[in-house]
């Protein structure tokens, strides 16, 4: 990816937020890299060097910056817009997916060679798949050691390290230091008590965090979710792990905190992702505001209301059991239906201390085996629902982490009782599919005649052509905009 030196330099003087994880600069006269909104000094153009991704400059040998800490810094959006090879491969990465160091095995996951996959990465982000996924280990546990009062051992477990001894060696070698260093130089914020503990992830304004409270708000589900007016809380499971957390933002930081209760925090980098990807932290929202904002329907929206982003969601098997309930009635029947699903068949939460939430939502072979007869669907449709969940816990749902929107919607038309809309709506709340559209959705055609513009599936469809390659986010326009109307 290849960086207009002028403008990240009139960033980097500026202090620009707006440009904050797009790139890094490395400071040639001090070994350091930075993010443009760092504090210190800004240091002359001849002893700057920029690059698209954190990795990219640890790779050529930078450290980094203690002052502003990268690690800290919004999801870079350095991918956005690259080979969808390469956007799935960061997802796949960011939960884990490269912690062996496999790389030709990772490629393989992905349908590419691993000589192609270099290749992608070189372009789109300055570094190898390798590079990228260790940097993203040490970045993780700097984090962890600045941010928790963790035992060192538990966080280079938690971020990924094979043994302390791994974690230590990245550690000195990066920063030239030990981590106790680090803990002692870092700004901590203490655990909240017991196996509780608390981090902050930034994000890229404009966000409206409003908009994505009153979202998950009106589908909460009763034991499951919590969200108050600064909060969203729900359960989680982890693998076999179970527990709890609770988003909240901190407006003027640009950042949401959270605190998480999790008795094995193995997969706590993978939590910390789930959690970005759920409040969509990652997108470029400038960029896809600026996008939508050509179209003269969507305008006065994107000027009313800048940085809508895609709910997405903690699990796939769960939106999807939640979509399939939610055809054809309204948001608050299926919040019903699926709240009895919960009861029926969840799992009570361990040692429940953070009521009312009480319950897990429910495994794939819990539904598979579940009598669904009290819960108020249709016959059909709990057959459809059983079959999708047995096809889930058989492990048969066959999507790959780089399916194209198409390959997507097709795979999952497979199963029973998921058509179009069905597929697309989950596509763009749980597969990061960002031109996903539910165009047969009612609240959509409801959306555009609040504006005016009365038009069938068919003339949604060809409206819709548009606003792609961010089809899903001017979803999210249309159903705020109905929302808002009917408030």
């Amino acid at each position: 990816m290849e960086l207009n030196r002028d403008i990240c330099y009139r960033a980097v003087q500026a202090r620009d937020r707006r440009f904050d994880g797009r790139f890094f600069t490395g400071v040639t006269s001090t070994g350091i890299f930075c993010r443009p909104v760092c504090r210190a000094i800004v240091p002359k153009l001849e002893n700057c060097e920029f690059y698209p991704s954190a990795a990219a400059a640890m790779a050529q040998g930078f450290r980094p910056c203690k002052r502003c800490r990268p690690e800290s810094a919004p999801g870079s959006p350095a991918w956005n817009g690259a080979a969808t090879t390469v956007s799935r491969a960061m997802r796949l990465i960011r939960e884990g997916g490269l912690d062996d160091g496999n790389t030709d095995a990772f490629a393989s996951r992905l349908g590419v060679s691993a000589r192609h996959l270099r290749r992608l990465f070189q372009q789109h982000l300055g570094a190898s798949p390798g590079a990228v996924a260790r940097a993203q280990r040490v970045l993780f546990a700097v984090k962890l050691i600045q941010e928790t009062e963790l035992p060192f051992g538990q966080i280079a477990y938690s971020a990924g390290f094979g043994s302390v001894r791994r974690f230590n060696a990245a550690i000195a070698a990066l920063y030239g230091s030990p981590p106790s260093a680090l803990r002692r130089d870092g700004a901590r914020v203490s655990a909240q008590g017991g196996d509780c503990v608390r981090l902050k992830l930034d994000y890229a304004a404009p966000y409206d965090w409003d908009f994505m409270r009153d979202f998950f708000a009106a589908r909460a589900l009763p034991g499951v979710e919590v969200v108050s007016d600064d909060s969203y809380q729900r359960t989680i499971r982890v693998g076999d792990v179970c527990g709890w957390l609770r988003v909240a933002q901190v407006p003027e930081r640009q950042q949401l905190r959270i605190d998480l209760q999790l008795p094995d925090t193995h997969d706590l980098h993978s939590v910390v992702w789930r959690v970005r990807r759920l409040f969509d932290l990652d997108a470029d929202r400038a960029q896809i505001d600026e996008q939508l904002a050509q179209d003269a329907l969507l305008a006065p929206l994107v000027a009313h209301q800048p940085g809508l982003s895609v709910p997405g969601a903690w699990d796939l098997f769960e939106i999807t059991v939640r979509a399939i309930i939610g055809q054809q009635i309204s948001v608050a029947a299926a919040r019903t239906i699926a709240g009895r699903l919960v009861a029926l068949c969840g799992d009570t939460l361990p040692g429940a201390n953070a009521a009312p939430l009480t319950h897990v939502f429910p495994r794939a072979v819990a539904v598979a085996n579940a009598d669904l007869s009290g819960l108020g669907l249709t016959k059909k449709r709990a057959e459809n629902l059983q079959a999708v969940a047995q096809a889930f816990a058989d492990d048969q749902v066959g999507l790959r982490p780089n399916d194209e929107l198409q390959d997507m919607e097709r795979t999952l038309c497979r199963l029973p009782g998921i058509g179009p809309w069905t597929a697309q709506y989950i596509a763009m709340r749980a597969l990061d599919a960002a031109d996903a559209f539910p165009v047969g959705d009612l609240g959509l055609r409801h959306g555009l005649a609040a504006l005016g513009h009365s038009c069938t599936s068919a003339e949604m469809q060809t409206r819709a052509e548009h606003w792609r390659p961010f089809r899903a986010y001017a979803a999210v326009r249309l159903w705020a905009h109905l929302a808002q109307n009917r408030s």
